[in-house]
């Protein structure tokens, strides 16, 4: 299967990611924020990155930047429940940034399987 990158500050969310890609037989490496993912990536890279927004140390509309710095071609899923103001706004702006998918929390397990599967296909 394909090596998925999650980034998420959330432990729960993060448990969560991991346990649904860990079962659909991919293999996951994960990091609570935009610093530790950046680091990872250039380590040992990534089929598919899922990165939460709302995050410290650098969001993950800065680590969007940051990864396709690193590798233009990155698939990327953002993830945002959008703090006070919404998901739509940030979503957006990680679309236009070069994120594939996006997807709301709280996150759906079929729709995280979804939007991994349809990246490592393309």
């Amino acid at each position: 299967m394909a090596r998925i990158l999650i980034i998420d500050d959330d432990n729960q969310s993060l448990s969560f990611f991991e346990e649904v890609l860990l079962r659909e037989g991919h293999e996951v490496v994960t990091a609570h924020n935009g610093m530790e993912a950046e680091r990872r990536f250039r380590e040992s890279g990534a089929d598919v990155v899922v990165t939460d927004i709302l995050m410290p140390d650098r969001d993950g509309i800065e680590t969007i930047i940051g990864l396709r710095r690193q590798d233009p071609k990155v698939k990327i899923i953002a993830v945002s429940g959008g703090g006070r103001v919404g998901p739509s706004g940030y979503l957006e702006t990680a679309t236009l940034l070069g994120a594939r998918r996006t997807l709301t929390k709280p996150v759906d397990r079929h729709d995280l399987v979804e939007a991994v599967d349809e990246l490592i296909a393309a």
